[in-house]
């Protein structure tokens, strides 16, 4: 029975752990790191294979006296199908490769965890106004939870905008009659810097903000105050 039992655990961790890989959050910041390494490494190597024998050309053929007169050899049909087709295969290659890992990457973008932090976020000329799922609005200054996916619904009441977060690789364009979104993971505690990266009139420079993030127990207490602040305001009012 002791066997018994220490098998059947032995199994549900075997069950239990591809089931805890597939719950881990994909951060979309690591994986356009990651994709552009790649296309460094890529372009890099492509480079230095290239140069490499370009170099090697300048220097086989160089004219070794002033009155030397080179001749061109003739390549055969193989030969120049061959030079014309795997530079170009090589290019190729490489291109659809980088291109999978990118509709990789674009796929983790779009695809938005269910354990989220919903903001509505209003753009304009030349400010971001957030509001909370309580009702809590603020303005150019956005707070959120650290190990929280964070998930921003968008739209603009006057022109194209496009919120852009560099610290966390996102952007998305907030335009008028239309709803957007964008999501990004916040892990570490900090304030972080957006602005607008779609050319919106006149000091569009200016339409900066900022996101601060918080640990979790105290932006469990800066939401719950906020809370009751606008409760007390409402009552006030309606008194």
């Amino acid at each position: 029975m002791h066997r018994l039992r220490r098998a059947l655990a032995g199994g549900l961790a075997l069950v239990a752990l591809p089931l805890a890989a597939a719950a881990e959050i994909k951060n979309p910041a690591r994986a356009w790191d990651a994709l552009w390494r790649e296309y460094l490494i890529d372009v890099g190597i492509i480079f230095v294979v290239f140069a490499g024998i370009g170099a090697w050309f300048m220097w086989r053929y160089r004219r070794r006296s002033p009155d030397e007169q080179g001749t061109a050899p003739r390549l055969s049909r193989t030969a120049a199908v061959g030079w014309a087709v795997i530079p170009m295969f090589a290019f190729m290659a490489d291109d659809f490769y980088l291109a999978a890992k990118t509709w990789n990457v674009w796929n983790i973008y779009r695809d938005v965890p269910a354990d989220r932090l919903e903001i509505k976020l209003d753009s304009a000329m030349w400010r971001w106004d957030f509001t909370y799922p309580n009702g809590v609005k603020a303005t150019n200054e956005l707070r959120v939870p650290a190990g929280k996916p964070i998930m921003l619904r968008m739209t603009s009441i006057d022109v194209v905008h496009s919120f852009y977060l560099p610290d966390f690789r996102v952007k998305e364009d907030s335009m008028p009659g239309r709803v957007t979104y964008l999501w990004f993971y916040p892990r570490t505690p900090g304030e972080y810097v957006t602005t607008c990266a779609e050319f919106c009139g006149m000091m569009h420079s200016k339409m900066t903000g900022k996101v601060i993030v918080l640990p979790p127990e105290q932006f469990s207490a800066w939401y719950g105050d906020e809370s009751r602040k606008l409760a007390a305001g409402k009552t006030a009012s309606g008194g």
